[in-house]
């Protein structure tokens, strides 16, 4: 008895979406950020304080109309595209300093580059057309 042999299946890993990407990079050790200043630590911890005394003023009725009546003038003076751009913008990496040095200067030495090229291609063909035309 012959036994019939089925070919295997090859299995490829699907490409890495961004998304996948994205949480890969999330996954990352974070960098310590710099110390701030201490007024800035000082200002930071009194509205933090704040906001905790403020949320526990929700138990009580007034505070709660409060509340909602901001929540909505809230919605009506920030519309949704300004809500998801700030959310979409806490999602973006920013490049460090030095990066973005570095980006810096290779636009600014682009842009010169740029000019001159085009400062001497105007030069050179009113230099031709002035001879053609006033010769």
């Amino acid at each position: 008895m012959v036994k019939e042999v089925t070919p295997r299946k090859r299995r490829f890993k699907n490409p890495e979406t961004f998304r996948d990407k994205l949480n890969q990079q999330n996954k990352l050790p974070k960098v310590k950020k710099k110390k701030t200043s201490k007024l800035f630590g000082k200002i930071f911890w009194l509205l933090s304080f704040l906001k905790k005394e403020i949320l526990k003023l929700k138990k009580y009725l007034i505070f709660r109309i409060i509340f909602k009546v901001l929540e909505i003038l809230s919605l009506i003076i920030y519309p949704r595209y300004i809500r998801n751009s700030f959310a979409e913008l806490k999602g973006v990496t920013w490049p460090n300093f030095r990066l973005s040095l570095k980006l810096t200067y290779a636009v600014v030495i682009f842009a010169i580059i740029f000019g001159v090229s085009v400062a001497l291609l105007d030069y050179g063909l009113g230099k031709i057309f002035k001879f053609i035309l006033l010769k």
